[in-house]
């Protein structure tokens, strides 16, 4: 059997449309993942016991099981629980959900690995505790944080690939899809896996 690239031609905005909506996807989870995870770092510092214990239970839960089960969890979950949500939201729930745990993780070992003195030496000078994040712990924490924040960001960008399980239409759905029309699995999943390489 021969390459067939008119399986690419005839079918590229259905291509296009999915990378569309996966990088929408992602865009999302970033910013909802990195906010959760800054809320879940601060509050680990808290010394209240039921809330360490609260957190370190969500890390480990999220952490431990396969996204494609949170997948699920939260699809189906939530109707359950009688909230009823597109497709499209439920994903977008479990990849940020997905991704605040690992980046939260980032973000308290980064934190954790600053000397204390730096704490010390800027209430020392008269600065808050909101005042000394903002000034001294988060531009210390950014550059130790940024690779694997980076390296986060690209497994979730792949993790999203399984959203088409409860049919969202990003990238491996249409792929899916193309697949169905044309019979052409090596073809479609070749433009596909190039694609996500690209993002």
């Amino acid at each position: 059997m021969a390459f067939d690239p008119g399986v690419i031609f005839d079918y590229w905005p259905q291509f296009l449309e999915g990378a569309a909506l996966t990088v929408r996807i992602v865009a999302v989870a970033l910013v909802g993942g990195i906010v959760l995870a800054a809320v879940i770092t601060a509050a680990s510092f808290i010394k209240l016991a039921p809330l360490k214990v609260l957190i370190m239970v969500y890390l480990a839960i999220v952490r431990g099981i396969p996204f494609i089960i949170i997948v699920f969890l939260v699809h189906y979950g939530l109707p359950f629980a009688g909230v009823r949500l597109p497709a499209l939201t439920t994903g977008t729930i479990a990849l940020t959900l997905f991704a605040s745990a690992y980046y939260a993780e980032v973000l308290r070992a980064t934190v954790l690995a600053l000397p204390r003195g730096q704490w010390d030496s800027a209430r020392a000078v008269g600065m808050s505790p909101a005042e000394a994040v903002r000034h001294v712990i988060i531009p210390q924490i950014l550059r130790p944080a940024l690779p694997p924040l980076t390296n986060y960001t690209m497994t979730m960008t792949k993790e999203s690939s399984v959203l088409s399980a409860i049919t969202v239409g990003e990238l491996t759905y249409q792929g899916l899809v193309v697949q169905g029309n044309t019979f052409a699995p090596f073809e479609v999943f070749f433009v596909v896996a190039g694609i996500y390489w690209i993002i």
